[in-house]
């Protein structure tokens, strides 16, 4: 592509660092407006300067990639209410030896959870919990928020689903084919995690709230006050009573024995010394917890479903649609609450990026980047290797990573074809590098941004965690896990 004219470059450039600004620096003191509307920011100012007109904005909006966003955010809520991070923090606390064995079990479940429900969603629904957790043990927050986004971005690179550049790729390949407050162990065991928790919508509920809403409902609690066995024992007697012999036969008697047998209980008596509304509450109780231990198993079910789905290569975006949709007509209720647990915010912060990237790849400076250092990068010797991978490391901490894979995916697969290289070699190296080179600044991954945003806006417990804190710990983190992977997939 070449440059375009001289007015557009200036313009488009001012829009892209008013975005990138913001983006690291959310609370400037000349525009403290955030992240979202920073993003948002961008965009409108690439539509206003003229370096995209209105209908190319609208058409760089990836919708598959905020279709697949969406539908793991719902997923995620309904896990979340199936008990699933309660299990997950009993998980992390059973038999910890101290901080070092915390930290390390934070790190395989997140890489775990973020290559299956994508980096982003995994940082939503688990920053909280390990701030809680830290707090619980009284140890520091950074390793442990530090451990959160990298292990996320590093997970997130196992899969096609792990993360958005990773979900471009795979795209573009299948194109190409065709053509703190001390808090006890009960209470992180028990917290209730939900994407609606994010920074960019507001300040996340307080502990009460989240024991009201908590899934342990009121039959739950109810059924762990009464004996089952005897409240069933009780009702077997009752029935064998009331009915007795002449309960076999039809007629008048019978029914005049039902009524003289009932009647104590009519008058309101106790049965068994158990009065009779405990009685029928054990009942309904009962019948209660089986119906909801039907329902989890089934959203457990669905999840795996989709993830088969993914697996199996169907459409990633649609596959994630059809499993919320699926869980919202298993659940049988009004939907509207857990709709509103979705981080929409999050989703326009992307349409946002999404504008203001490709109308910073219209001004024709990525391309000419990439033009300078395209004779001496090509994969198939050492120095070019390292060449491309400096190149992607850079961009991906100046626009993030995802950006990076939107200005660079079709060049590098171009470029390996002219030189001989294995096309499918350049996809993996650009995938790997993008993905692990977001840990090297705060802005070279969303997922970085959210953990530093929600642990900064979490009551009681927030944790500021800073550009150069990040920094200090994301060179070094940086340099190892590329040099390590790198040698592994040249090979």
């Amino acid at each position: 592509m070449a440059m375009a004219s001289t007015p557009k470059v200036v313009l488009g450039c001012i829009g892209f660092v008013v975005f990138w600004i913001l983006a690291v620096f959310p609370a400037v003191p000349f525009l403290p407006i955030g992240r979202t509307a920073g993003s948002v920011l961008g965009a409108l100012l690439m539509v206003i300067f003229q370096v995209l007109s209105p209908d190319q904005a609208y058409a760089a909006v990836d919708l598959p990639i905020l279709g697949l966003l969406f539908g793991t955010m719902v997923v995620s809520v309904y896990l979340e209410r199936a008990d699933m991070f309660k299990y997950l923090g009993q998980l992390l606390s059973w038999r910890s030896r101290g901080g070092r064995d915390l930290l390390c079990r934070v790190s395989v479940i997140t890489a775990i959870t973020s290559a299956l429900f994508t980096n982003d969603t995994c940082c939503v629904v688990l920053t909280e919990f390990v701030l809680k957790l830290c707090r619980q043990h009284n140890l520091p927050p950074q390793p442990f928020l530090l451990a959160l986004a990298s292990s996320a971005n590093i997970g997130s690179s196992a899969t096609p689903i792990g993360n958005p550049q990773n979900l471009l790729l795979s795209s573009e390949k299948d194109e190409e084919a065709v053509v703190q407050v001390e808090v006890s162990e009960e209470d992180v065991n028990s917290h209730r995690f939900s994407p609606t928790m994010l920074s960019h919508v507001g300040s996340p509920v307080d502990d009460l709230s989240l024991s009201e809403v908590n899934s342990e409902s009121v039959y739950e609690r109810n059924i762990g006050q009464i004996d089952v066995q005897r409240v069933e024992s009780i009702i077997t007697e009752v029935r064998d009573e009331c009915v007795g012999s002449e309960g076999h036969h039809e007629g008048v008697s019978s029914r005049r024995s039902l009524k003289v047998n009932l009647q104590p209980i009519a008058n309101g008596d106790n049965v068994r010394g158990i009065p009779l509304a405990e009685v029928l509450a054990g009942k309904e109780a009962l019948r209660d917890k089986w119906k909801h231990i039907a329902w989890k198993t089934c959203v457990y079910l669905v999840t795996v479903g989709m993830l088969a789905a993914l697996i199996c290569g169907l459409n990633m975006s649609w596959s994630a649609i059809a499993a919320a949709i699926a869980l919202v007509v298993l659940d049988f209720t009004d939907a509207r609450p857990s709709l509103e647990k979705v981080s929409y915010s999050l989703l326009v912060f992307f349409s946002g990026m999404f504008i203001t990237v490709d109308g910073f790849n219209k001004t024709g400076i990525p391309s000419a980047l990439w033009d300078a250092v395209e004779p001496h990068a090509h994969i198939n010797n050492a120095l070019g290797l390292v060449i491309l991978s400096v190149v992607i490391v850079v961009l991906s901490n100046l626009a993030s990573n995802v950006p990076t894979v939107l200005l660079l995916g079709a060049r590098v697969a171009a470029s390996a074809a002219a030189s001989g290289a294995s096309v499918r070699k350049a996809w993996l190296i650009l995938a790997w590098v993008s993905t692990v080179a977001g840990n090297l600044t705060l802005v070279g991954s969303a997922a970085n941004l959210i953990v530093c945003e929600q642990a900064r806006r979490t009551q009681f417990f927030g944790y500021h965690l800073s550009f150069w804190g990040h920094l200090k710990f994301g060179i070094p983190a940086t340099l190892v896990v590329v040099s390590v992977g790198l040698p592994l997939i040249r090979s």
